[in-house]
């Protein structure tokens, strides 16, 4: 049995490999306007009462870690009894962490210094998320080809697979993620509306709840234009005493409830699908010299041996929180297929839930043996020092 950590710049998926579902833990030290004296350590913030004007310091910055101070102190919590029930000793476990692809060798060497000297885990595993996704959906459906889209918190890379390794000339990266959905937000509706440049958690609520990626964009464009009802909503705000999170407004269910003329209320109309499109069309914003998701993918693939390109195309996989967007599978699916060769067969799978798929798939691999040759133990660790890590690793 092995602890899996899914590091991710927003969220910490972390638990037992016996295990079916991680639990989801806030990888930041979150500080709120309500309580200035107390700062909240990953999911300690469900004990704040009032959310509104939060501020996170995150120790992951574009997908790197770059605070090591933060970070111990978010995995004390993690790793604490309470949280993961723990009845024995690290040094009776394992530990799989994931890391962002061409990660920097001082963090690296940081990472297993902390796991072996400081936690004292029994061995230690490091490899990046779409990896885990990519093993374990190939030995699952005994396939040897595969691209992972794994579109996160500050990024989304595009990584295609062969017989277990990335084709490292084919990766691509662009800097959009989360993150700058999120911020755009803000952006549009300060401007627009209400100011909420304070309000992130605020806000990164209602993109989940309220934005969808358009299928179509410029026929949606017209369809907001020319019939408002079909595409704007009322979006409430949370008060954090009444209303404890955000959500759509019923207007035929609820205005013969109570008024909400106590509350706030942002009117959402297109904001609803071209915030997310800057993840198809980061130049959309101004400031993002990129192309978006979809060019990448044909992209990298056109970067990969011709021969094996219909392979690729044919296994698709969409992970990471911006997967969860309604629409994100079929916008992919229309754009790919309309630059791409069209005798490529191009198949997309999105998992049950994106954002844990990464977690499950190396759970599974634990549980399946199929790690236990890549593990470094402790007493090699202490032999060979960071050398042995590189060398079985990388």
């Amino acid at each position: 049995m092995a602890i899996i950590l899914d590091n991710g710049c927003y969220t910490c998926k972390v638990g037992f490999s016996n295990e079916t579902r991680p639990r989801l833990m806030l990888n930041s030290i979150i500080k709120a306007k309500s309580e200035r004296r107390t700062s909240f350590i990953s999911n300690q913030i469900n004990d704040c009462k009032d959310l509104s004007g939060i501020f996170y310091l995150l120790p992951l910055q574009k997908g790197f870690l770059i605070d090591w101070d933060l970070e111990r102190q978010i995995w004390d919590y993690i790793f604490s009894k309470e949280n993961l029930n723990l009845n024995v000793e690290f040094q009776e476990h394992n530990i799989v962490i994931t890391e962002p692809h061409f990660n920097f060798t001082p963090v690296r060497k940081s990472m297993a210094e902390v796991v072996f000297e400081e936690f004292q885990f029994k061995g230690f595993y490091t490899t990046a998320a779409s990896t885990l996704s990519s093993r374990s959906y190939l030995r699952e459906r005994n396939r040897h080809y595969c691209v992972v889209i794994d579109s996160g918190f500050s990024f989304t890379h595009v990584v295609p697979y062969c017989h277990d390794r990335k084709l490292a000339r084919a990766v691509r990266r662009i800097d959009v993620g989360g993150k700058l959905i999120t911020n755009h937000m803000k952006d549009l509706i300060s401007y627009r509306q209400l100011n909420v440049m304070d309000e992130t958690y605020v806000v990164n609520q209602l993109k989940e709840g309220a934005c969808f990626v358009s299928k179509d964009f410029f026929a949606d464009m017209e369809l907001a234009k020319n019939s408002d009802r079909k595409v704007s909503c009322k979006y409430v705000l949370p008060d954090f005493q009444n209303i404890k999170q955000g959500y759509i407004q019923d207007d035929k269910v609820e205005s013969s409830l109570f008024s909400f003329d106590t509350y706030y209320i942002v009117k959402l109309k297109n904001e609803r699908f071209t915030v997310p499109e800057v993840l198809f069309n980061p130049s959309y914003i101004g400031r993002i010299n990129q192309i978006g998701i979809s060019e990448a993918i044909v992209n990298a693939l056109d970067a990969t041996p011709r021969e094996i390109q219909p392979l690729l195309y044919k296994n698709i996989i969409l992970t990471g929180g911006n997967a969860k967007l309604p629409g994100f599978k079929e916008r992919i699916f229309n754009d790919v297929r309309s630059i791409t060769n069209a005798d490529f067969d191009v198949q997309i799978f999105s998992p049950e839930d994106p954002v844990t798929y990464a977690w499950e798939c190396g759970a599974k691999e634990v549980r399946d043996g199929a790690l236990d040759n890549l593990f470094v133990s402790r007493k090699e660790y202490e032999e060979f020092g960071y050398n042995i890590c590189r060398n079985r690793f990388f």
